[in-house]
């Protein structure tokens, strides 16, 4: 590892720690050439996953356009960035998880959908209505009308 301050290429660790979700660790490494102490991460090289969207092009999978999506969805609702950084984190999982390189951006859709359902009832409408592209107010009426049924039956239980 080149030292940011004097080039030289040999560091040694100081200290290592897993970062909080685990998914790389954080190295303190110090120059040996001229004491500069600096911070590395070290994660798991992902291979590229491709996202087949509706109109058959295929693009690189971004957690990104998942985050700025839920975050839309949830504008002005009581959730917290924390708690929709974790639902991002369960659903790029659940992506990855599939193993395979390419994944339709239904698939992705449905696990936005699943995961907003159990956060926020009204993030979820917000979403469906634009992912299921609702054509008129039947349509947002339906959607409307089995959130309510669904809810109902989990106070029941």
């Amino acid at each position: 590892m080149h030292c940011p301050h004097c080039q030289h290429n040999n560091s040694r660790v100081i200290d290592s720690r897993p970062t909080e979700d685990g998914r790389c660790i954080r190295r303190r490494r110090e120059c040996e050439n001229c004491g500069f102490r600096f911070t590395t991460f070290e994660r798991y090289e992902e291979t590229t996953l491709l996202v087949i969207k509706k109109d058959g092009n295929r693009e690189a999978f971004n957690r990104q356009k998942i985050l700025n999506g839920i975050i839309r969805s949830a504008e002005k609702r009581p959730i917290s960035m924390e708690k929709i950084n974790q639902v991002v984190e369960e659903i790029d999982n659940q992506v990855r998880g599939l193993g395979e390189s390419e994944v339709t951006s239904q698939v992705i859709g449905e696990f936005v959908m699943n995961a907003l359902k159990d956060l926020d009832e009204i993030a979820y409408i917000r979403f469906a209505s634009v992912y299921r592209q609702f054509k008129d107010m039947d349509d947002f009426m339906n959607e409307l009308q089995d959130v309510m049924h669904r809810d109902r039956s989990h106070k029941r239980k």
